[in-house]
């Protein structure tokens, strides 16, 4: 018995200094990129790994890092417009939206993404794609950091630089090289609207050959971006509840 303690001692330390490591290391790379932007994300490493194991020969990921100032500011207003209407004033998770989806589910109707801008950003930054309570759970904590750490400007800037827009092709200065043959800062509230149209599902909705349900969405989206008040619109987080605008 008296062998067992200072063992069973010994391992929880360890177990709660790792712990604390990790937390403290977690924590410092959430901060670092606050102000350096990430080459990469887990997501895209997952996707192209992906690639070389089903030996996919034409595959090519793209991606271009491109600030805030050399993005039309309709970019983010329209993924904002149709992915997080709420994202301005939540503190990372949208609790009505998690109460709706339950009770979609709980109804039997189809099941509807109850996930923030700040909780995919990261999802696609630090973990990977899939359903399990432990990616669940590390999304929340990562969350939590990010809302912390970053303003809100900078989850958004994040976001639209790693968010997939289609088949390898990652971030808003990819896509507009790619469809639209024009630098991120000349796009128009039609273009932005279809950027973000596609983000529901990239690999199966196309920005360069959209359905009539893309283009519907995109209408949508457009809609949405004036009613919000436009660009404007995300930089309101101090404004009265009562002028909030909901999806």
């Amino acid at each position: 018995m008296t062998t067992r303690r200072p063992l069973f001692a010994t391992l929880l330390r360890s177990i709660v200094i790792l712990a604390a490591g990790w937390l403290l290391l977690s924590w410092l790379v959430v901060l670092v990129l606050r102000f350096v932007p990430p080459w990469t994300s887990a997501v895209m490493m997952e996707r192209q790994v992906g690639a070389w194991v089903r030996s996919e020969q034409d595959f090519q990921l793209r991606h271009r890092w491109v600030p805030w100032s050399q993005v039309s500011p309709y970019v983010p207003l329209a993924m904002v417009a149709g992915e997080d209407q709420k994202f301005p004033f939540h503190h990372g998770f949208d609790f009505d939206s998690i109460q709706n989806a339950m009770d979609a589910a709980d109804e039997g109707r189809r099941l509807r993404g109850a996930s923030t801008i700040s909780q995919q950003t990261a999802k696609n930054l630090f973990l990977w794609n899939g359903r399990s309570f432990v990616r669940k759970g590390l999304e929340a904590y990562f969350t939590v950091l990010i809302e912390l750490t970053w303003p809100k400007q900078r989850i958004l800037e994040v976001y639209m630089n790693i968010a997939e827009l289609g088949n390898g092709v990652y971030g808003v200065g990819a896509a507009s090289d790619v469809y639209f043959h024009t630098p991120p800062a000349r796009l128009g509230p039609a273009q932005a609207a279809r950027l973000a149209a596609v983000l529901p599902n990239p690999r199966r909705f196309r920005v360069d050959q959209p359905s009539a349900y893309v283009m519907g969405r995109a209408n949508w989206i457009q809609g949405q971006m004036a009613q919000l008040g436009g660009p404007g619109y995300l930089r309101a987080e101090q404004a009265p509840a009562n002028t909030r605008r909901r999806r």
